[in-house]
């Protein structure tokens, strides 16, 4: 049985790895198996109620950009075609079909690498209160969504729950080594630059995202996991709309975050239910941005 709501997934008969806050993993042969439920995770809480079609989305784009950031680095994606899948999941076929991949198992790096362009959510806030970024000290005088002036490097922990964490550069380098915490700050700058001079040809900016990265060949070689540059781990903004010195609109998942900052909520489990133009709008939104990032409907 396999229910898409807000529930983990349930394929009987198959090795189940583990769920995060969106996606649920299970084992078949030497590969993995990613499905994207249609959850949604808002400060870091997963809510009771599912956004349609946003599995769909963060898999079809992720596919989209492992294409198309291949020269930068290599990718766990093996294929999201169902057609290609192991013969004992076709019996799931109609459920799986566009919102799953097979993917290479890989040991995970144990923090998130974000990269910012833009002066804006957790990162706005803490300028505010010093005039920083993850640490680093910033200019005088920025406004919330300003353009900074190069993209900045802010990783932090990662989390299935409860809140990720904004560290330095330096603590995780103390956890990884310099070498290794290099590779990720060139490969992750690498991987936004290419990325977003393409969004802003189609119109769109994207402020800042995170990448997650993991090894496989006995630890040798990095390659880019999870998903990528999608709704869920981006802010997206509309390039025409873009005023500086203000909260942007956007094609993400911060609208969810705007109608829940006017709730009397402490942002912990359990995560109030959404209405149903809160949903709509949601959906709506995702599927936008996918059609504007990849010319596809």
């Amino acid at each position: 049985m396999i229910n898409h709501q807000c529930s983990k997934i349930q394929l009987d008969g198959l090795e189940f790895r583990r769920s995060g806050k969106v996606r649920d993993l299970y084992s078949i042969n030497d590969e993995l198996l990613m499905i994207a439920s249609d959850r949604i995770s808002c400060f870091d809480v997963v809510l009771p109620t599912p956004i349609p079609k946003k599995g769909e989305i963060l898999t079809k784009l992720s596919v989209f950009w492992f294409e198309f950031t291949k020269d930068i680095i290599e990718n766990h994606l093996i294929t999201d075609n169902i057609e290609k899948f192991p013969s004992e999941l076709f019996k799931y076929k109609n459920e799986l079909d566009g919102r799953s991949m097979l993917v290479k198992k890989a040991n995970p790096i144990p923090f998130e690498c974000v990269v910012r362009g833009y002066l804006s959510g957790s990162a706005w806030k803490e300028y505010q209160e010093k005039q920083t970024v993850c640490g680093m000290k910033m200019p005088k005088g920025l406004k919330e969504s300003v353009k900074l002036p190069y993209p900045i490097f802010t990783p932090a922990t990662k989390e299935d729950e409860g809140h990720d964490i904004n560290v330095s550069q330096e603590y995780v380098e103390k956890a990884l080594g310099k070498e290794l915490v290099k590779q990720l700050k060139d490969t992750s700058l690498d991987l936004y630059k290419k990325a977003s001079d393409y969004a802003e040809s189609k119109g769109i900016i994207i402020a800042d995202t995170k990448f997650e990265f993991g090894t496989i060949s006995k630890g040798t070689t990095l390659i880019l996991i999870d998903e990528v540059l999608t709704p869920d781990s981006s802010r997206f903004w509309p390039k025409d709309r873009y005023v500086p010195g203000k909260a942007q609109p956007s094609f993400d998942k911060q609208y969810v975050r705007d109608y829940l900052e006017t709730l009397e909520w402490n942002k912990t489990y359990p995560g109030p239910d959404l209405p149903e133009e809160i949903v709509q709008k949601t959906s709506d939104k995702y599927l936008q941005v996918y059609n504007i990032i990849t010319g596809r409907s």
